[in-house]
Parts: structure tokens; C-alpha cells; sequence
């Protein structure tokens, strides 16, 4: 049964939420978990009418929803979406690195533009709360999509100086890796095993900040009720060996539902253009302002004397996450998948 957490019931009871790219991994986690805090009101912004259409089937007819078709793009369209809003969870995004360098203009158009116009949005309708959902790849980036994920966080931490008398209190969520999440390695490596075909892993020396989606889900609003203003959260993540992942998918996999014979081989083959060997969850320059708050890193305006592990903020180096955890995250995976 579930345990109602009163400070998240207080944060959400009442409350009415928008969440951009709702019907993605993470927007669809944060609207399972909220509805359990009583909200009066969810709107679901998407700009893809097909995901819409299967996330109402998942939800049912439970009138809390409201499902938006629109693009963050679109300013008008943001104006209407956030009207009477008290809380933004700001997801939408392209999060792909190899589509984003490939299609820069439109990168920046969704990933900046877009959350200018959100911002906007919640400046003028003096929304209570905006939690904008960024990754590690805003970290030195060098990639276009981690450039243009750095400069809307930018964009977040300072957009209260045109609040003026308003309310709104502004904050990030920096997310490593979400695993399970839809064009995850993790979907790439379960169809591979699916069709027997060879599993192929970049890099062997490629690591990567790992979490579930129930995890960032569950940091999401966690990091709501605590939020003031201008501060980046970040969760402390375990990390892992891409290749390592392959190696034990395959073995769960190969229990779940193969034969255990004849099983897919794993092939390094090279990393794609701009993708990096690991990742960092915090800036050299963010370092003197990071507070270890206990399961989460704070980023602050508020220099703290006494300096943070650097070991744990490079997935080189950090803490590897145990196979039993690993196999007991992709078993959970697994149980939400069909095999047709």
C-alpha cells in the first residue's frame, strides 16, 4: 500500500500542474506519482498526438487529466496552456545527441526558444513553482544539445529578475541518464536481445549517471517542496559501465525470456560524433557553490567552505552501481514491456 508523504500532500493537494512533454518517460512517471497527491488539475502538454493518444489509454478516464496537443515553440499556445497554473514541470525538449547535431536550428528553437517562452508564460500568470528537467550533458558541454540545455538553465536560474513583484520561484532538476526511458540505450539493447541480433556497445570505457524513472520521478517532486529559487538539484547517482549494462541486461534477458543458448554477442564498435567517455554532474565552476544536502547535491549562490567529494561527480569515478541494484532495475523494466 502506499505510504502518502504529508509534505508532498501539501505541496500538491489542491494544486493545478502543467507538465511539458507529458507523454514522454519522464512527464508520464511525474503524472503517475502526482495523482497520488490529490492535485485538482494535470495538463498534459505534448506535441505528438499518437502519445497523447496511448498516454490517456494507460491513465483512463480519470478527470484530473487534461491533455494538451501543443509545441513550446508555439508562445500563443504557451500563454493558454499556463493559465491558472500553480506549478510547471518543464520537460519538453530535444534529448537526442546525434538529431540534435544534425537538426542545430530546430535544437535551439525547442531547447531555448522554447523555454524562453515558458518562462515567459509563468512570469506573466505569476505561477507559484517552475522545475525545469535538465541533464549532465549541460555540464561543460560539447554537444549542441548540452549547449542548448546549458544556456535554458541559464535562461531558468536568472529569470527572476524580471519577476518584479511576482512570485514565481524557479528551479532545476540536472538528471543523469534516466534508464528505461524511451530511446534509451537501455530500449536499444532490449530490441537487439529481443531479435538475437549483436549488442553494440560504443565504447568499452563509456560510462554513465544511471537512474529509474520512478527515482526521477520521486526527486522531481521532492526537489518542488524544497525549491526557493535560482538552484540546480542533483540527485547522488550511481554510475555505470555501458558495457556492463549490456553484460547484465543479457543475462537477466537470457533468464526472462531466451533459451540461454545462442545468445547475441556484444560488439564494441566507436562512439558517435560529439558523444563523450563520461559525464560530469557538476562544472568545475559550480563547485565552490555545491552543498551535499544527503541523497542530492544543491547548487547555490552561497559559496560553501567546506568542498564536496570530487570523485562522485564524474561517472569515471563515482560510486558503480552493484549488479544486484542493476539486475533489480532491469527486472522492473522488464515487468512494464510486452514481449509480443
Amino acid at each position: 500500500m502506499h505510504v502518502v508523504d504529508k509534505k508532498l500532500l501539501g505541496e500538491f493537494r489542491d494544486k493545478s500542474i502543467l507538465i511539458t512533454g507529458g507523454t514522454g518517460s519522464i512527464g508520464t512517471g511525474l503524472a503517475k506519482e502526482l495523482v497520488k497527491y490529490k492535485p485538482s488539475a494535470i495538463r498534459i502538454l505534448s506535441n505528438d498526438e499518437n502519445s497523447i493518444f496511448e498516454l490517456k489509454r494507460i491513465v483512463g478516464d480519470d478527470p484530473v487529466f487534461t491533455f494538451m496537443v501543443g509545441d513550446i515553440r508555439d508562445r500563443d499556445r504557451m500563454n493558454l496552456a499556463i493559465r491558472n497554473i500553480d506549478i510547471v514541470f518543464h520537460a519538453a525538449a530535444m534529448k537526442h545527441i546525434d538529431i540534435c547535431e544534425q537538426n542545430p536550428f530546430d535544437a535551439v528553437k525547442t531547447n531555448v526558444i522554447g523555454t524562453s517562452n515558458l518562462l515567459e508564460a509563468a512570469l506573466i500568470e505569476n505561477v507559484s513553482k517552475f522545475i525545469f528537467i535538465s541533464t549532465d550533458k549541460a555540464t561543460n558541454p560539447t554537444s549542441t544539445l548540452g549547449a542548448s540545455k546549458l544556456l535554458a538553465e541559464r535562461l531558468t536560474l536568472h529569470a527572476s529578475v524580471y519577476r518584479g513583484s511576482g512570485k514565481t520561484r524557479f528551479s532545476i532538476v540536472r538528471f543523469g541518464n534516466v534508464i528505461g526511458s524511451r530511446g534509451s540505450v537501455f530500449q536499444i539493447f532490449l530490441r537487439q536481445i529481443k531479435s538475437r541480433s549483436t549488442i553494440t556497445v560504443t565504447d568499452a570505457r563509456m560510462t554513465r549517471f544511471i537512474m529509474s524513472i520512478s527515482q526521477a520521478a520521486s526527486l522531481i517532486l521532492k526537489v518542488t517542496v524544497i525549491a526557493k529559487d535560482g538552484e540546480i538539484f542533483i540527485l547522488k547517482m550511481p554510475s555505470v559501465r555501458i558495457v556492463d549494462l549490456a553484460k547484465r541486461m543479457l543475462q537477466v534477458c537470457s533468464k526472462r525470456f531466451l533459451d540461454g543458448r545462442n545468445l547475441p554477442p556484444i560488439k564494441i564498435s566507436k562512439a558517435r560524433e560529439r558523444e563523450r567517455f563520461r559525464e560530469l554532474l557538476i562544472s568545475h565552476d559550480e563547485i565552490p557553490f555545491c552543498h551535499d544536502i544527503g541523497e542530492m547535491y544543491r547548487i547555490s549562490n552561497i559559496i560553501n567552505n567546506k568542498r564536496i567529494s570530487l570523485n562522485q561527480i564524474s561517472s569515471d569515478t563515482a560510486t558503480k552501481i552493484s549488479n544486484t541494484e542493476l539486475d533489480k532495475i532491469i527486472i522492473e523494466l522488464l515487468d512494464e514491456y510486452s514481449f509480443n
